[in-house]
């Protein structure tokens, strides 16, 4: 059975190099037979944080914000693609995520990274592993990192060069790690309820 995966991607630049990445991991999803679905922060443009979802009274939330709680509540499991601001994370990935809380409890998630430079946005990817911890996922194990990300996807948005190489031969391991995890969490829900 296909596992429904929701790919978040949250920057806002101008010039956005990790929705290639982000589009690339649901395409390569759907080629392992899974189905992968973008969320785009800018494409969803929930307010700065002001009411989580479950603060709002049911039924008056705006309808973005409860569309969106219902498909994440919905998914088998997540994967973050993040990109590094700073040395930190990227405030409108940051933004979207803190609206929920419940919604994304008890599911496993995975961490994409990316950066312009050498280093994969790999700080980003260890800051966003505690906020996601917190936020009462299981963050896998296997990350996956893309360096030089401007010149590792072609016209076409494939994956090309060195980077693009390495990025491909990386995501097997990343995809079965968050599809064992997927299956581990859905078999245990299968049994028992979460405990709290």
């Amino acid at each position: 059975m296909a596992r429904h995966i929701l790919v978040f991607y949250g920057s806002y630049r101008r010039d956005r190099q990790g929705i290639k990445l982000a589009r690339s991991i649901v395409d390569a999803l759907a080629a392992r037979g899974d189905r992968g679905e973008l969320i785009d922060a800018q494409a969803v443009g929930l307010p700065i944080l002001d009411r989580r979802h479950s603060d709002y009274p049911a039924g008056e939330a705006p309808a973005a914000m409860a569309a969106l709680a219902a498909t994440i509540a919905a998914a088998d499991g997540f994967i973050f693609v993040v990109g590094e601001y700073n040395g930190g994370l990227q405030p409108g990935l940051k933004n979207l995520v803190d609206h929920y809380l419940p919604e994304f409890a008890w599911r496993p998630a995975a961490i994409a990274s990316y950066s312009a430079g050498p280093f994969a946005g790999v700080r980003s990817a260890t800051a966003w592993r505690t906020t996601l911890g917190a936020m009462g996922m299981v963050v896998t194990s296997t990350p996956l990192g893309l360096a030089r990300i401007g010149g590792a996807f072609d016209a076409e948005g494939r994956p090309t060069g060195e980077d693009g190489v390495r990025l491909e031969r990386a995501f097997p391991r990343f995809a079965d790690d968050l599809g064992w995890w997927i299956d581990a969490a859905a078999a245990q829900r299968a049994k028992v309820d979460p405990p709290f």
